[in-house]
C-alpha cells in the first residue's frame, strides 16, 4: 500500500517490512502489530507504486516506511528500491526509509550476514544520482554511546547515504534536553543530520508519555542552546496532526494575552506551509486538537468554514475533507504523516 499525503511525497509500506525491531508501547502504528488487517497498511511488490510515480511527476520523494523496511534481508529490500531508479522514474530525487534499526539493531549495518550487500544496494542508490536517506529514530542519547552503533552510523554515511535523526519526546524517558544535546552533538560529529524532534502522538497510552506542548518547547528550546550551528538544522517541537506538521515556534504575549506561536512545516494543503498562526496558552494541552484560536476567533484557518469542513486541496487534485468528528479523531494517528516529510 502506498499514501500520497503530500504533493511532494509518497509513502510506501512494503508488506515483508511491517514488523519492528522493538514494540515501543508509545508507538502511533500499533495497527501493523495487533492482528487488525483492515487497519493495517502493506503492500506486498511495487508495481503499482511504480506506476503511480511515473504518472505524478510532481512527486520527488518516496518513503519506505513500516514497521520497519530494515528488518527486511537485502535481496527483499533491493526488490523494492531498485524499480524507483529505472529511468522513468527520474523525477524521482530522494529515497527515505524509515528505521529503528540504527538504534535497536545497529549490527544491521555492520555485522550481519548481508550488512556488506546492504551498503553497496545503498552505494547503488547514490550513483545513481538519487539522494538516499535513512531516517533513524532515536529515543535516547544512550542509544548512540556504544561502538558498534557509531560504527553503523559511519558505515552508512560511507556510502554516500545520509542519516538524518528523528526521534519523539516522550516523559518519563527522554525529557532531559542535555540528552538531546549528546545526541544531536554525536550525530554530528559521526557524520549524521539531527531532523526533528516530535511531540508524542495522541494515540495509545499518551497519557503516560506524553507532555504538555508548553514543556516540549521548554525541553527543545533548552537543548537547542547547548548545540552549536551544525546541530541546529534540527526542528522541533512538532506535531504530525491531520491537517499536517505544525512546530511549536515559541511562547508570546500579544496584547497581554499569553499565547502558543505555531505553524506548519508540512501540510495538506500547500499554501499553508510556513504560515504563522497563534493559540491561546493552555499549560495542560498535549496535542494541536487540545488548543483554542487566538484573538477570540472561533476556528484556526485550517479548519475551514462554519460547517466544520476545510478543503485540503491534495495531491493528484484530490480534495480530502477535515471531519473533526470523534470517529476521524481516533484514526489521525495512523492517517497522518508517520515519519517525516
Amino acid at each position: 500500500m502506498y499514501q500520497h499525503l503530500y504533493k511532494e511525497t509518497v509513502l510506501f509500506f512494503p508488506s515483508a517490512g511491517q514488523t519492528c525491531h522493538a514494540y515501543c508501547t508509545f508507538c502511533f502504528r500499533w495497527p501493523q502489530f495487533v492482528g487488525m488487517d483492515d487497519m493495517k497498511f502493506d503492500a506486498r511488490e511495487c508495481t503499482e507504486l511504480v506506476s503511480y510515480l511515473a504518472t505524478h511527476p510532481d512527486v520527488t520523494d518516496v518513503l519506505i516506511t513500516g514497521g520497519d523496511p530494515m528488518i527486511m534481508n537485502t535481496r527483499s529490500l533491493a526488490e523494492f528500491i531498485e524499480p524507483l531508479l529505472a529511468p522513468e522514474l527520474a523525477h524521482i530525487q530522494n529515497i527515505r526509509i524509515g528505521t529503528k534499526s540504527v538504534a535497536y539493531w545497529p549490527q544491521r549495518y555492520v555485522s550481519d550476514k548481508d550488512s556488506d550487500d546492504l551498503l553497496r544496494l545503498f552505494e547503488k542508490v547514490v550513483k545513481s544520482g538519487k539522494n538516499l536517506a535513512i531516517m533513524g529514530h532515536y529515543n535516547h542519547a544512550v542509544e548512540l554511546r556504544n561502538n558498534i552503533a557509531q560504527q553503523a552510523v559511519k558505515r552508512i554515511v560511507g556510502t554516500g547515504a545520509t542519516l538524518r535523526m528523528q526521534g519523539p519526546l516522550i516523559r518519563h524517558i527522554n525529557e532531559d534536553p542535555a540528552s538531546w544535546a549528546e545526541l544531536w552533538t554525536t550525530g554530528v560529529r559521526l557524520g549524521a543530520i539531527p531532523y526533528y524532534m516530535f511531540v508524542e502522538r495522541d494515540t495509545g497510552p499518551s497519557d503516560y508519555f506524553a507532555l504538555p506542548l508548553a514543556r516540549a518547547h521548554e525541553i527543545f528550546q533548552s537543548a537547542y542552546s547547548m548545540v552549536s550551528g551544525l546541530s541546529r538544522t534540527v526542528r522541533g517541537p512538532s506535531m504530525s496532526a491531520f491537517p499536517g506538521k505544525v512546530v511549536i515556534d515559541g511562547v508570546v504575549t500579544i496584547n497581554g494575552e499569553k499565547l502558543f506561536a505555531l505553524q506548519f512545516l508540512q501540510a495538506r494543503n500547500p499554501e499553508w506551509v510556513r504560515k504563522p498562526f497563534f493559540a491561546k496558552y493552555d499549560p495542560d494541552a498535549t496535542w494541536l486538537d487540545h488548543l483554542k484560536p487566538a484573538f477570540g476567533r472561533k476556528k484556526f484557518f485550517f479548519e475551514g468554514d462554519e460547517s466544520g469542513e476545510a478543503a485540503l486541496h491534495g495531491p493528484a487534485g484530490r480534495v480530502i475533507p477535515i471531519q473533526p468528528h470523534e470517529s476521524m479523531r481516533d484514526r489521525r494517528a495512523s492517517d497522518s504523516q508517520p515519519d517525516a516529510a
